[in-house]
């Protein structure tokens, strides 16, 4: 399998950061973390019982509920199966009344053993240990009244949505709906209903630069159909009433921060957007975004800086015509914006390459930290002075370009 960071082979990559299950209808457990410069990883008692991994809770002062859609676009054949319909999981987080209910698993164990086999790893204990993970999100939970922005979040080539899962969380807990996608056939193992475990079919059809656009656009595509059904005349989620439906970010990891760029060039619907670490398979289109802005969040590494390996982010940042930023974040690895730092770390898994300097908790807070300050800036109109430029409680993040 291949990461689509770029287009150089790095199987490894793609399969490790596989190692977050996503949990098919399922939710996440109360817990609730002081917000502070650096959000120290800590859990409920709850967790600590279950001998799983322990995440990082969510720094916002809401609690989180979750619930889960399986939603089918009949009027589109999936691009990697098409005999079949596309698919999506969609897994909402939002801001809830209460934290109080039972934990909820973080991945299925049919996909947490996907996940780490995987990562080169067969290791009935840890599958175990990371089957018996439990999140934050109350399943069910009555929401917070009010309207909310909406972000749809996209994982990673090959990982699953629950990848991404401290980030939603943490998200919800400040006053966001979240919608984390899963999209059919592209991670290594998503649980979609009937018991079926979908792995990834993309992984050995995607090798030139159009099969990478293609999958870039299919995923636009997806989100736009998952805003569709959220906030449509006749909406697939009970409480679809929560969104703002003037309100809509995007962001994702590698794949899904490129289908992040995508979907706002195809869908003035999307006001901002962030890509983290992600080759632009669509390119920006050359007239911009509509003046729509957009962050470029990524490693200090040769690859995306500027004149770096990767091409697509000169060229996208050049193209951007609104609000823009290109930060990039000291002794990261590509995995290290998702909950891959957490997972490998507790779980005693290797990275692929170079292994990230920065501490596992430092990275999640990061990410969390600017993607939260640009959706508060850009969604909410917030004043953001964290996206000014460097600051000295952050001296990891270096402001590569900034305008506007």
């Amino acid at each position: 399998m291949k990461t689509l960071r770029t287009l150089r082979p790095a199987a490894a990559a793609a399969l490790v950061i596989a190692l977050a299950a996503p949990a098919a209808p399922v939710v996440a457990a109360p817990a609730q973390v002081p917000s502070g410069p650096t959000t120290p990883v800590a859990a409920s008692s709850a967790q600590r019982a279950a001998a799983g991994v322990l995440l990082p809770g969510p720094t916002g002062p809401s609690a989180v509920g979750r619930s889960t859609l399986h939603l089918v676009d009949r009027g589109r054949p999936d691009l990697w199966v098409p005999d079949r319909p596309r698919e999506l999981m969609v897994d909402l987080y939002y801001p809830a009344r209460s934290a109080a209910g039972p934990p909820t698993r973080y991945a299925d164990p049919r996909e947490a053993r996907l996940l780490v086999e995987a990562a080169g790893v067969r290791d009935a204990a840890t599958v175990a240990k990371l089957s018996a993970t439990r999140a934050h999100g109350v399943g069910g939970a009555r929401p917070e009244r009010g309207r909310h922005p909406l972000v749809l979040l996209s994982p990673g080539f090959g990982g699953p949505a629950y990848s991404l899962t401290t980030l939603a969380e943490d998200l919800a807990s400040r006053g966001f709906v979240v919608a984390a996608v899963d999209h059919a056939y592209e991670s290594v193992g998503t649980l979609f209903p009937g018991g079926r475990v979908l792995t990834c079919v993309a992984c050995d059809k995607v090798e030139t630069v159009e099969d990478l656009r293609r999958a870039t656009v299919n995923r636009a595509q997806d989100l736009s159909f998952v805003l569709d059904r959220l906030t449509g005349p006749r909406p697939a989620w009970p409480y679809a009433s929560l969104i703002d439906r003037e309100r809509t970010g995007a962001a994702g990891h590698s794949l899904g921060g490129a289908a992040a760029a995508s979907v706002m060039a195809h869908d003035d619907r999307v006001r901002a957007g962030i890509n983290m670490d992600g080759a632009f398979g669509d390119p920006v289109p050359a007239d911009g975004l509509g003046g729509r802005p957009f962050m470029m969040l990524g490693t200090q590494e040769d690859i995306h800086l500027p004149g770096g390996e990767d091409a697509t982010w000169d060229a996208a940042w050049r193209n951007l015509d609104g609000w823009k930023r290109w930060l990039s974040v000291a002794g990261t690895h590509h995995l290290t914006f998702s909950d891959v730092p957490v997972l490998f770390d507790q779980l005693n898994l290797p990275y692929p390459g170079t292994p990230p300097t920065i501490a596992a908790g430092r990275a999640i807070d990061l990410t969390r930290a600017y993607t939260a300050a640009f959706f508060d800036l850009h969604l909410r109109h917030r004043p953001q002075p964290l996206l000014d430029g460097p600051t000295p409680d952050h001296p990891e993040v270096r402001f590569t370009h900034h305008e506007r």
